[in-house]
């Protein structure tokens, strides 16, 4: 029976050898993960089954993030809960502030999560790692902490989409761009319950980088996953770097599609989600006169090293506009003494932007950067609801690095061509 990665993945992880769309099914995970805003509450629903320890110590991960370094007492009070549930359970990966950073950056470039395995995590944007050819979905709260205690869980096989991407990428277009473009075209719900699978030749050349931020936001179309095929650019990434041994996935000929949609990426520029959809999309060119207050580089979607390259390729020697306030968040430690290391802090610190220790911050409206009323901020984060990231009355756009630093620039929505 011909199966889809995401199906090969799921039936492996049962134990039977094949699954369909719509079986009901459990699986054993290979990591449960938690960070300081949903793990509290799944520590003390771990704490109610009443089973000695976690089923594994070294597949339990916890990552404070979103809230630190603690702005204030309550996010002092999550962080403390994960530190003293960590070193009760003698928990390997647990990352304290000065060694964390942000989880779904994080746990690829620690080499925690790896092809062909099953990651949950009480986090939405877990389906990050599909970019790895991993099946990776987020949970809640209550479902990690089963998770911790027994080391599988539950779901329904999802129906899969193929999204092929064709022809090249343009100038200044990146992943971020292609998965804006999709939501646009399909709709926050247009993958509802369903596995997003990104193939093509433009995915195929796409580094590990631009992999991660497009399944990153999968989600925000309604999926349970996305997924892209691990090949070469994935041996690369991971060899030297997983913790464990992995295996590669990939869809039959002949697999069953609930859709098969095609893209041509020549005709794809930069895109701009604007307020107060991710699916709200168009081309930058027909933005129009969007002044913004403020600017932010970062995220779980694209704080890696190449948003940082990018950004910085064209801040270098500019100035960010008096007008706005530019705030530079890196995904990780590393990621942070690299882009010192390349002289990137030093041009965004000289181009007059913040650069900050790595936090999920102004993302989710926890801090760093909160607007007021009547704000605008660009952002390459990936939502931008009402009050996303602070007053209601408040507007938040989406788009690429390099679209955020022109725009930082300028003072307002622009193509990265305008200052280039």
């Amino acid at each position: 029976m011909p199966m889809t990665i995401t199906e090969k993945i799921l039936a492996a992880h049962a134990g039977v050898e094949a699954v369909k769309p719509g079986e009901l099914i459990n699986v054993r995970v290979d990591l449960a993960l938690g960070n300081d805003i949903t793990a509290p509450v799944a520590i003390r629903e771990f704490e109610r089954i009443g089973v000695e320890t976690v089923w594994d110590r070294e597949r339990v991960v916890l990552v404070p993030d979103h809230f630190v370094p603690n702005k204030d007492i309550k996010s002092a009070e999550q962080a403390k809960a994960l530190r003293e549930f960590a070193r009760k359970h003698r928990l390997t990966n647990y990352f304290e502030v000065g060694r964390m950073g942000i989880e779904h950056c994080l746990l690829p470039e620690q080499g925690l999560v790896a092809p062909g395995d099953i990651i949950i995590g009480a986090d939405s944007h877990t389906c990050t790692y599909g970019g790895l050819g991993a099946f990776s979905t987020g949970m809640g709260s209550t479902d990690l902490a089963a998770a911790m205690a027994l080391g599988e869980t539950w779901l329904k096989v999802p129906e899969s989409i193929k999204f092929v991407f064709k022809g090249e990428l343009q100038p200044w277009v990146s992943g971020k761009d292609l998965i804006l473009y999709t939501i646009g075209d399909i709709g926050v719900d247009g993958a509802l319950y369903q596995a997003m699978e990104f193939t093509g030749p433009v995915i195929e050349a796409m580094d590990m980088d631009g992999r991660l931020t497009i399944c990153n936001m999968a989600v925000e179309a309604g999926a349970k996953n996305g997924i892209i095929a691990p090949d070469e650019i994935t041996r690369r990434y991971v060899e030297g770097r997983a913790k464990r041994d992995y295996t590669f996935y990939n869809s039959d000929e002949g697999a069953t599609y609930a859709q098969v949609i095609e893209y041509d990426a020549d005709k794809i520029e930069p895109q701009v989600a604007f307020p107060h959809l991710p699916s709200n999309t168009r081309p930058v060119s027909q933005a129009g006169e969007v002044s913004l207050d403020q600017v932010v580089i970062g995220s779980c979607t694209n704080g890696r090293m190449e948003d940082l390259r990018v950004a910085a390729g064209l801040l270098k020697g500019r100035k960010v506009n008096d007008n706005l306030r530019l705030i530079v968040i890196p995904g990780t430690q590393d990621i942070y003494l690299q882009a010192m290391q390349e002289g990137l802090v030093e041009i965004f610190i000289k181009a007059g932007a913040a650069f900050s220790t790595p936090t999920c911050g102004p993302c989710l409206g926890g801090y760093m950067g909160i607007l007021a009323p009547g704000e605008r901020c660009l952002a390459t984060t990936n939502r931008n609801f009402v009050g996303r990231m602070g007053h209601p009355e408040s507007e938040v756009y989406l788009a690429n690095p390099a679209v955020a630093a022109a725009s930082a620039v300028l003072g307002r929505i622009a193509h990265p061509r305008e200052v280039a």
